[in-house]
């Protein structure tokens, strides 16, 4: 079972670090962790993919589920230390071009 790293550093921007597998499985409760950051407050989100082994489209949809949640919200969501096989997906599915991955969460929103 994927675990998930949750905190809100002090400049608001929250992380979310799934760890292991983004599948079927684990994508209900990553859309249930930021749907619950943002209704708290923080809408600026990187989700640090360095430990995630796996994702499919189920994990997929969260994450863009996320993006759409955040921008409502008046925010955006990130993504970064993105792994070469999850990275591969992202550019399988173009997705690269939507999320485009940054190489650190310290640097996420930096532009």
């Amino acid at each position: 079972m994927t675990e998930f790293g949750v905190e809100t550093r002090a400049d608001g921007v929250g992380v979310v670090t799934p760890e292991g597998r983004l599948n079927m499985v684990s994508a209900r409760r990553l859309r249930e962790v930021l749907v619950g950051l943002v209704e708290r407050g923080t809408s600026r989100i990187v989700v640090d993919l360095g430990e995630t082994t796996f994702v499919d489209s189920s994990g997929l949809g969260a994450l863009i589920g996320g993006l759409k949640t955040a921008r409502q919200a008046g925010g955006d969501l990130r993504v970064a230390r993105v792994s070469p096989a999850v990275l591969s997906v992202f550019e399988l599915t173009n997705l690269d071009r939507i999320l485009r991955p940054r190489p650190s969460v310290d640097g996420a929103f930096d532009d």
